[in-house]
């Protein structure tokens, strides 16, 4: 976008020069001053001249002032058909208030009195001079000082005094200090006032050779007083610029007003890097001093910009309106009317950049205002109106189509033009689009766009009251950040997550659109709601809700499972599990969990005796599995099930829940899940106050209050008693019994009873 304002600019400067100066303030002065002087010249040699005469000189006069005076070395005039002939002629018109001292000067006129014709034998010369002391000095005096007049030259020029029109099929030529020019065939029309330049306009500038201006012909006219050039054409070593119709507007002192170029108007640079505008019209307007330097410059109708350099760009507009200052300095671009900025980023070949795939962007907006650094690259862009920023998926990607729109948006550009940040505000909104999947849409008081060059977007910040939801997810927080590169939304500043029935809080949250899992990290608290009771479940199986803390929590959108890490506690109505780690999974109401070096996996459940009264069963180990739908909980290594008189220790431990849909007439679905049995294996250990007892498998009902041992062989270490063992011992947890049972060999059934 730098560089084509840029050229716009030279184009512009080069123009004003080049045809406001040099076209219409020779071509239009000279025809209406020169054909005035050479009207009356003919007549009155017509009247006095009838024989030769050596140093001739007339002048004609008016409320005490010289119009112009006639000098010439010889005038002849030939008795057959009164034709006159003047040698070495010059001509200074100084016009009705002496403001003036242009000259004509030639070798030789003829003068046909018959046709009222004056030709021009050879060469013609006129130098335009403009006297602003002339009023004020005696009358003739010429300038003191000659500031480089304007300097026409031509051949056949006739002048028909009694029409007023002049005309030449021949070239004519012009020259100021700054540019020379030419045309071939030059037609003035007396009382339209309109001098005609048949074809082949050129001009070039003397201090810039490269510099050329064409037209196939052109018009001035003096009202109103403007130049109009027929496909007008520029060209230097870099760039070119064309219209199909240039029209020079100027002032009465002949400096250029404005230029307005039509249908077809197309600005070209070879670059770097290549650039092309067109537009409908343009119009410029300048300052009224010597050196018409441009205030504005506007394009009008269908304006598209394009720039093909490493970094491709495109720009549309129903309208532009450029600011300049100083020595036609670009300052500020103004578009409307449906303004489209678009960036082609291509790829990158540097090892940062070489894995990611460009995006495209569109920024759109009623209205865009832009700044210019240095007067050739873009410093920042402000949209006005309900502005929208387009990011197409990577290049060759059919996947996420991303839209963010705000109030008002401000970019940032850097030396290459290209877009480097962007902030929006207020009510700002993204909206991620996925084929086949439902839209993510997330809201804000205000957005920040970061970057990166060659690629596009870097990352997305919001701030203030966001909110994100996509088919079965909402968030909240304070502040999000986004990065398409991986797809992770991260939310701080309390952060809230609901995913179907579960709630997340923590202090920062992570969600990866991709795939659909979320990271949670910080005072992790989620709560299951909305749940329905389970009448074949035990532990879980109620509708109250459950509840998890935990440091941190990585959850599967896809797969409804959670883990959660850091001092996991899951708990539903008494039901209590704690440990290093927890997964659970809310569809089936499962979960997983595992101790630490430090810490084991607790468990507390309850233990309801024959009398009603309800003791609480608090169960350690290193590993735990639970199925709601099994009411079974499976516990692996360093298993302890702790009762007030009772300690059960083994490597794995089974306990079995009585479902919900089962419990005692008038029981709460909604009370802790109770022991239905246990099935304990691997070095079991029970232990009460008076009594000891190891096996290889333990079997506790508790319809029976009993434990039975097998394996080891069991035995039972009393303190009163001494050692029994045998193939199966039961001990009676309240009655202090022990049912010892032998084997086929030796069967016997032993029944003893401690004394306590």
């Amino acid at each position: 976008m730098s560089v084509e304002i840029s050229r716009l600019r030279r184009w512009f400067a080069i123009s004003l020069a080049a045809l406001g100066l040099l076209v219409a303030g020779a071509y239009f002065y000279a025809t209406r001053r020169v054909p005035n002087a050479l009207k009356q010249v003919p007549e009155k040699i017509n009247v006095e001249i009838q024989q030769n005469a050596h140093g001739f000189t007339f002048s004609r006069s008016a409320e005490g002032r010289t119009l112009f005076k006639i000098q010439a070395s010889q005038a002849i005039q030939f008795k057959q058909g009164g034709r006159v002939e003047l040698h070495d002629v010059t001509i200074t018109l100084f016009g009705r208030d002496s403001t003036r001292f242009d000259q004509i000067y030639g070798a030789a006129f003829d003068y046909d009195p018959q046709s009222g014709d004056v030709v021009g034998k050879g060469e013609v010369q006129i130098d335009l001079q403009s006297n602003p002391e002339g009023v004020a000095n005696p009358d003739q005096a010429p300038p003191k000082e000659l500031k480089n007049p304007i300097h026409l030259r031509t051949t056949g020029l006739t002048f028909n005094q009694k029409t007023g029109n002049a005309s030449t099929d021949q070239k004519i030529d012009f020259n100021v200090p700054q540019a020379t020019g030419s045309a071939i065939g030059v037609t003035y029309i007396a009382n339209t006032g309109v001098l005609t330049m048949k074809s082949q306009v050129t001009i070039k500038l003397t201090n810039r050779a490269s510099t050329v201006l064409t037209a196939d012909h052109g018009t001035i006219t003096k009202n109103p007083h403007i130049v109009v050039l027929e496909q007008a054409r520029l060209r230097t070593k870099t760039q070119q610029a064309q219209a199909r119709r240039a029209t020079l507007f100027l002032r009465p002192d002949n400096t250029l007003e404005r230029v307005l170029a039509e249908r077809d108007v197309l600005v070209e640079s070879d670059g770097p890097p290549p650039t092309r505008v067109t537009a409908d019209q343009s119009e410029l307007v300048l300052t009224g001093t010597t050196h018409s330097l441009l205030q504005t410059a506007t394009f009008t109708g269908n304006v598209h910009m394009e720039s093909n350099g490493p970094q491709p760009m495109q720009g549309f507009a129903a309208r532009a309106f450029l600011t300049f200052s100083g020595k036609n300095v670009l300052t500020a671009v103004h578009t409307d009317g449906n303004v489209r900025l678009l960036q082609h980023p291509r790829s990158s070949t540097t090892a940062e950049n070489s894995s990611r795939n460009p995006q495209d962007m569109e920024l759109t907006a009623p209205a865009m205002d832009f700044l210019i650094a240095e007067g050739r690259r873009l410093k920042t862009a402000e949209t006005s109106g309900p502005p929208q920023l387009t990011i197409q998926p990577a290049t060759g990607n059919t996947g996420q189509l991303t839209v963010i729109t705000a109030k008002e948006f401000t970019a940032h550009f850097d030396d290459l033009g290209q877009m480097t940040s962007a902030h929006g505000s207020p009510d700002a909104r993204i909206v991620s689009k996925n084929p086949g999947q439902p839209d993510r849409v997330s809201t804000s008081e205000q957005i920040d766009a970061s970057f990166r060059p060659g690629s596009g977007v870097e990352v997305l910040v919001q701030q203030g009251n966001v909110v994100y939801a996509d088919a079965e997810r909402k968030a909240w927080g304070e502040k999000a950040r986004y990065t398409p590169s991986d797809q992770i939304l991260t939310l701080t500043g309390s952060p809230r997550v609901i995913d179907g029935s579960m709630t997340t809080t923590a202090r920062t949250m992570r969600l990866n659109r991709a795939t659909g899992e979320a990271f949670a990290d910080g005072d992790v608290r989620t709560t299951y709601s909305e749940l329905k009771v389970q009448p074949d479940g035990a532990m879980l199986a109620s509708s109250s809700p459950i509840h998890v803390t935990s440091h941190s929590m990585t959850a599967r959108q896809d797969t409804k499972i959670a883990l959660y890490t850091g001092d996991a506690r899951l708990w539903q109505d008494a039901n209590l599990v704690t440990a290093p780690s927890i997964e659970f999974n809310d569809q089936n109401r499962s979960m997983r969990a595992q101790s630490a070096a430090s810490q084991p996996v607790s468990t507390i459940l309850v233990q309801t005796e024959k009398d009603g009264k309800t003791t609480a069963v608090r169960i350690t180990s290193d590993f735990l599995t639970y199925t709601d739908d099994a009411h079974l909980a499976h516990f692996q290594g360093n298993v302890q099930a702790k009762s007030p008189d009772v300690i059960v220790t083994s490597a794995v431990m089974d306990v079995y829940l009585v479902p919900r849909g089962q419990g005692a007439p008038g029981q709460s679905l909604s009370q802790a899940a109770r022991i239905d049995h246990i099935v304990a294996t691997d070095q079991v250990v029970v232990t009460q106050p008076q009594r000891r007892g190891t096996g290889e498998k333990l079997v506790y009902t508790a319809a029976d209050d009993k434990f039975v041992l097998t394996g080891g062989p069991p035995c039972i270490f009393d303190a009163e008693q001494g050692k029994t063992t045998g193939v199966s011992l039961t001990l009676f947890r309240h009655d202090d019994r022990v049912l010892v049972e032998g084997n086929n060999t030796s069967p016997t059934v032993t029944h003893t009873r401690v004394a306590r």
